[in-house]
C-alpha cells in the first residue's frame, strides 16, 4: 500500500479555504486544481509500505501521536515549489508541528520504512502547473487572500492510503484506514 501521514482539515475549514480560492481557480484556468477534498498537510510520505511493516508502523504512529499534543494551526499565504505546485501556507503551533514530524519520521525508522529525508514544509498543495505554464503569477494572486485564513485545531492524524490514477483524470483516490488523537485530545 502507498501511505502517507497527514492532518486532514474539517469541512469547514475545507469550506472557508474554498472559498478564499475559488475567484483564482476561476482567473487561472491553465492550472491542474486539486479538489478541496483531497486537500491535507502531509507529516510523513512514506511511498509502499510491506504488508508486514504495516503493524509495527501502526505501532510507533500511535506512540508518536499519544506523545503529541492537539495542533492549532492556520492557513497563512501561498507559496511555490518551483514553478509547478501552488501550496497554502500553515502556521499556529509551528514548533509543535515541526516536532510531531520529526518524532513521526523516527517512528517510521524504528518501523524499518524507508523515509526520504526531506525538509518539512507544512502545506496544504492546491494546485500543479504543467509547463509551459507556471504557478507563479498565481502566488501573487492568492497570498493575500490567504493571509490569516482559516484557523483550526486539530486533535487527530491519519494513516492514508493513496491509490494512484483511480481517481475522476487519473488522479490518486486517498483512504483513510486509520486514526490517532494527539495526546490527551478530548
Amino acid at each position: 500500500m502507498r501511505l502517507f501521514v497527514a492532518l486532514l482539515p474539517s469541512v469547514a475549514t475545507i469550506r472557508a479555504l474554498d472559498a478564499a480560492v475559488a475567484p483564482v481557480r476561476v482567473t487561472r484556468p491553465e492550472l491542474r486544481w486539486v479538489a478541496p477534498e483531497r486537500w491535507h498537510v502531509t507529516l510523513a510520505f512514506l511511498g509502499e509500505v510491506p504488508d508486514d511493516r504495516r503493524d509495527d508502523l501502526a505501532g510507533q504512529l500511535g506512540t508518536a501521536a499519544r506523545g503529541g499534543a492537539p495542533l492549532r494551526l492556520v492557513v497563512d499565504g501561498a507559496g511555490r515549489f518551483g514553478d509547478r505546485i501552488l501550496w497554502a501556507g500553515v502556521g499556529g503551533d509551528g514548533e509543535r508541528l515541526h516536532g510531531l514530524a520529526a518524532v513521526l519520521a523516527a517512528g517510521v525508522a524504528r518501523a524499518r520504512i524507508p523515509l526520504e529525508h526531506k525538509e518539512f514544509r507544512p502545506h496544504l498543495t492546491l494546485a500543479a502547473a504543467r509547463p509551459p505554464a507556471s504557478v507563479r503569477d498565481a502566488v501573487e494572486e492568492l497570498d493575500p487572500l490567504l493571509r490569516n485564513g482559516p484557523e483550526e485545531t486539530f486533535t487527530w492524524m491519519g494513516l492514508v492510503w493513496s491509490r494512484l490514477g483511480k481517481g475522476p483524470g487519473g488522479t490518486p483516490r486517498y483512504e483513510t484506514v486509520a486514526t490517532w488523537r494527539l495526546g490527551d485530545a478530548d
